[in-house]
């Protein structure tokens, strides 16, 4: 068997495992003909995303037929990629969907998915977050997930995030990198960044939004869909909801099977990392927790720090719809 048959096979093994860990979706005529069967996925290196990735098969028993994942440039991307309409869904950081609708973009916020996944490192001499004041920090671009998540950080504890912290983006050299050399002071790193600066022993942890309040009780990735397509295309948009909460529920049932599926599909290579982050990360909070309220949560922060210019109010009318995500609360009972 040549090895790209033998990959091939292995993720139709795995296609099985996962459709068959779940069940099929009820009786979906009662629903409606979906819209169209093909959708497009805009996705982002992060393997936190992992209910988006491990969804395809969950949406193809949904009666979708052509799945695309589209790779955005650099997570900065996928929203203003999904506005432009040329991907249909993407799964990112809340605050990168608030700052695109902020300025216009036709996106529409449908579920909070999973919570907490940055993780602050800082070198050892920088005891406290406030001791980033006057330090150099990396990011991948300034908009991007990260520097968005730290700017508002850095806001609610006074830190003025434009004159205060030196942001640091070299197009030549990958943040990470730059903070394992020393040549920065600090890196929010996003898995499987903190598995990687953990076993090699750089650094030392400010912050895990994963537990540290206030971000521990607020969604940190969330489903988000093209305007116009969510419009045209209710049955789709609840169908691809559904999957995707559904694989998220798998990453907290069978994250062996999960972080196995994402290998074999070529979107992480580090099977130990990757079953590290699916442990780590609450993926089983979408039930509980209020989504509106994490938009309301982060879009506060960003106005308060001068990065926005509407009131949360404001973002929650013109961004948001709750209707599907009502409807498999009820549906998806735990």
């Amino acid at each position: 068997m040549t090895i790209i048959a033998r990959r091939h096979f292995i993720g139709g093994l795995a296609a099985v495992g996962v459709v068959g860990v779940v069940g099929a979706p009820p009786a979906l005529a009662a629903e409606g003909r979906p819209e169209t069967t093909a959708v497009r996925l805009v996705r982002d290196p992060g393997i936190c995303l992992a209910p988006q990735y491990a969804a395809e098969e969950l949406l193809r028993a949904e009666g979708l037929t052509d799945i695309r994942y589209l790779e955005g440039p650099s997570d900065a991307d996928t929203a203003q990629i999904v506005a432009r309409g040329e991907g249909d869904f993407t799964l990112n950081f809340a605050s990168q969907f608030i700052a695109a609708i902020d300025r216009g973009a036709p996106l529409t916020i449908l579920a909070g998915v999973h919570v907490g996944c940055f993780e602050l490192f800082a070198r050892e001499t920088i005891g406290r977050i406030p001791d980033l004041r006057g330090k150099s920090i990396g990011a991948q671009a300034l908009g991007s997930s990260v520097q968005v998540f730290l700017a508002a950080l850095a806001a609610g504890i006074g830190l003025d995030p434009v004159r205060e912290i030196r942001w640091v983006t070299d197009p030549d050299e990958k943040p990470l990198e730059l903070f394992m050399t020393g040549k920065i002071d600090a890196y929010l790193a996003a898995p499987p960044e903190p598995q990687e600066l953990r076993a090699r022993g750089f650094g030392h942890v400010l912050l895990n939004s994963a537990v540290d309040r206030p971000w521990s009780q607020y969604f940190c990735c969330m489903l988000t869909g093209n305007a116009e397509f969510v419009r045209k295309n209710p049955a789709v948009t609840k169908r691809v909801l559904r999957g995707i909460l559904k694989a998220a529920d798998l990453c907290v049932s069978e994250p062996a099977l999960i972080a196995r599926r994402i290998v074999d599909r070529g979107f992480t290579d580090n099977y130990e990392f990757a079953l590290q982050t699916l442990r780590a990360i609450p993926y089983d909070k979408w039930r509980e927790y209020d989504a509106e309220d994490t938009v309301r949560f982060y879009a506060l922060r960003l106005h308060e720090a001068g990065m926005i210019k509407s009131d949360p109010n404001t973002i929650i009318a013109k961004g948001t719809d709750w209707r599907f995500l009502n409807e498999l609360k009820r549906e998806l009972k735990a």
